[in-house]
């Protein structure tokens, strides 16, 4: 397993059955030494305790062992052995988190490959629901292993969180990573969240939804009854006294179709009370605002011409913002994928690869500081119609550039009627097409349509579409990294 390093303060506890007993920790030759105490929860028979570690700069490995008295006068003691400490991640979500590296393209040379990442260590939650807050998982997928071929190619091991860790742990030059994967595919973000998120959104109400996997691609469907807040209890809550270094998500197709206009409020709550709760919960050592990561929705449509509500999630996931971070809610990452087209996947694109490096780039610029790295792409800086209508310039922050690629002139479009007529109707949303501006290598240039030439322009929006382009071909490109794209954008004049 992997424990918190330096400089936080690792958190080790457990149970025993009987209260007020001494507990003895034992750890690089050093002893510490607490009693056992109710839990606040009832748990029948059981009282908890719990130690907080002395900071680890070395990574280990160590073995510790707990030793407590028993009734008879013997001792009982339980070892851990090859802890190592480094930075614990949380990996959580609906199914394309839950998607193994075994279904991804070049699985085999990633399984191949997983023995020589040692310091990387795996732990897969199973699916659970539960109506209180629980101290521990109701089951475990995958108990704290080595990362193997044996342990990457089982069906427990989900493809972006073991990418996303494994390209930070080179990217940290070794340091060791503590995946926790714990996701369920085809779940609303309301089953994730704690209560006090939901009712901050106005969400007061369960609302009982049958799922059926339904956004898997499983042999085995079993439809189950989901409830708000079930899976924050028993999936995410157990963890919370756990010190971490942060967390990625990846989720949002389900809500889609499905409390839509409110993901931004759940969204920007689930993030605030998780990092309150688990703050609380290690004793004021959490980072109360650790890094969290997501990955902007992929695709699903295979004609390319649906906009239906990915187009509006991949918005409300920057928190109306477009890009981040933001001063919305700060210290967030995020890889955007809506490039990544799979037209066999549908919306579980097999290509994680490109998700994990989009995703570990912004990690290590985000959440470790380094400067000197390209981690997204362009954004826009200011938006401007012509004076004659003709024309829309639109100048991009370019992020360690000093221009964009602009790869095809496609996947922009004008609206000139009203603003309420340009959020109800598609059919007035025209394309525009999009030229470099002669002289500036970060502004384009959109010829605006005959349509609306002559008319206010009302509305611009880029990569408005469930599957808005051909693979890795969107219009903007960073020009330091071109795996990097633009994100998508709707702007209001």
């Amino acid at each position: 397993m992997v424990l918190q390093r330096a400089p936080q303060q690792a958190i080790v506890w457990g149970y025993t059955d009987t209260l007020n007993v001494p507990i003895r920790l034992t750890m690089n030759n050093k002893s510490y030494y607490t009693m056992s105490y109710k839990s606040f929860i009832e748990l029948a028979n059981v009282s908890i305790w719990s130690v907080t570690l002395d900071a680890q700069t070395d990574e280990g490995p160590f073995q510790i062992q707990v030793t407590q008295p028993l009734a008879n006068g013997s001792m009982q003691t339980i070892t851990l052995n090859d802890v190592l400490f480094g930075d614990v991640w949380i990996c959580s979500g609906q199914s394309n988190m839950q998607f193994a590296v075994s279904k991804m393209f070049n699985a085999t040379i990633e399984i191949e490959n997983a023995g020589k990442y040692s310091k990387v260590r795996l732990f897969t939650a199973s699916t659970a629901q539960a109506y209180t807050p629980q101290e521990e998982l109701l089951s475990i997928g995958l108990r704290w292993s080595v990362a193997s071929a044996t342990s990457v190619a089982s069906g427990y091991t989900s493809a972006v969180c073991w990418l996303y860790g494994r390209m930070i742990h080179e990217g940290l030059g070794g340091r060791p990573m503590g995946l926790i994967h714990t996701s369920w595919g085809g779940t609303d973000i309301e089953y994730w969240s704690p209560p006090e998120a939901l009712k901050d959104c106005g969400i007061t109400e369960s609302n009982q939804i049958i799922s059926a996997a339904k956004d898997q691609k499983s042999e085995e469907k079993v439809n189950v009854v989901l409830n708000n807040t079930v899976l924050y209890n028993a999936m995410i809550h157990p963890f919370t006294r756990m010190v971490i270094k942060g967390a990625v998500w990846y989720q949002g197709e389900n809500n889609a179709n499905f409390n839509r206009d409110k993901y931004p409020c759940t969204f920007s709550k689930m993030i605030e009370y998780w990092r309150a709760i688990w703050h609380t919960r290690t004793n004021s050592i959490t980072d109360p605002l650790f890094p969290f990561g997501f990955v902007q929705l992929s695709t699903n449509d295979r004609t390319g011409k649906v906009v239906g509500g990915f187009p509006w999630i991949r918005w409300h996931q920057t928190f109306d913002v477009g890009y981040v971070p933001n001063s919305v809610v700060p210290n967030v990452f995020m890889a955007v994928a809506l490039d990544l087209r799979d037209d066999e996947g549908g919306i579980h694109p097999r290509n994680k690869l490109d998700v994990g490096y989009r995703l570990s780039r912004s990690g290590l610029a985000v959440a470790y500081g380094y400067k000197n790295i390209t981690y997204q792409g362009p954004t826009v800086a200011s938006i401007s119609v012509a004076s004659d209508s003709r024309k829309i310039n639109i100048t991009y922050a370019g992020q360690m550039s000093s221009s964009v690629e602009l790869r095809n002139p496609n996947g922009f479009e004008i609206c000139c009627t009203s603003k309420p007529v340009c959020l109800s109707s598609e059919s007035v949303w025209a394309t525009a097409t999009a030229s470099q501006i002669q002289g500036s290598s970060l502004a384009i240039s959109l010829a605006v349509p005959s349509s609306c030439i002559l008319k206010p322009i009302i509305g611009l929006r880029y990569l408005w579409r469930e599957t808005p382009c051909l693979f890795k071909q969107a219009a903007v490109y960073s020009s330091t990294d071109s795996d990097l794209p633009a994100p998508p954008y709707i702007h209001f004049f």
